[in-house]
């Protein structure tokens, strides 16, 4: 009985979930947006990085934007020390990072233009987790500048 009940209450979540991602596909084409032109960005991650950003012009330039996301890099400074490794704030939306680290990873694995940027990043020493920071980046910047001047996106 209770194997039953497992199974139909998958079921009815299945189905939830099919009408949802519908929703999702219809309100974004129905807002043809720019982001939706970016290769392997899904309509779920390109709804998360709309919804958690907002209004694109809100911000004065793409570095507000990661500094919102939390993908800025720290500063300690004491006295006249100033640290030389800084690392990722993680303050802000953990919900647009986590969007943007996922996307990140797939248009990387896509785009031949991020993946040889993520390649060169490793190549420089870099931990991968610290590359795909560093292409998210260059992601968030192509996003901006598409969303505000309406571009599709070209891999150049």
């Amino acid at each position: 009985m209770e194997l039953r009940h497992t199974i139909h209450l998958i079921w009815i979540l299945s189905e939830e979930i099919e009408e949802i991602e519908a929703s999702i596909k219809a309100i974004m084409d129905e807002m043809q947006s720019p982001i939706m032109t970016i290769p392997s960005i899904s309509y779920r991650m390109g709804a998360m990085i709309l919804a958690e950003v907002g209004d694109f012009e809100r911000f004065d330039n793409a570095d507000k934007i990661l500094a919102y996301a939390g993908l800025s890099p720290s500063t300690y400074q004491s006295g006249q020390l100033n640290s030389s490794h800084s690392h990722m704030e993680k303050r802000g939306s953990r919900y647009l990072r986590y969007a943007l680290f996922n996307a990140t990873k797939f248009v990387c694995k896509w785009d031949e233009s991020f993946s040889i940027y993520l390649g060169r990043k490793i190549s420089e020493g870099k931990h991968y987790n610290v590359a795909i920071s560093h292409a998210a980046k260059k992601l968030i910047r192509t996003i901006y500048r598409m969303e505000l001047t309406g571009q599709a996106y070209s891999p150049s």
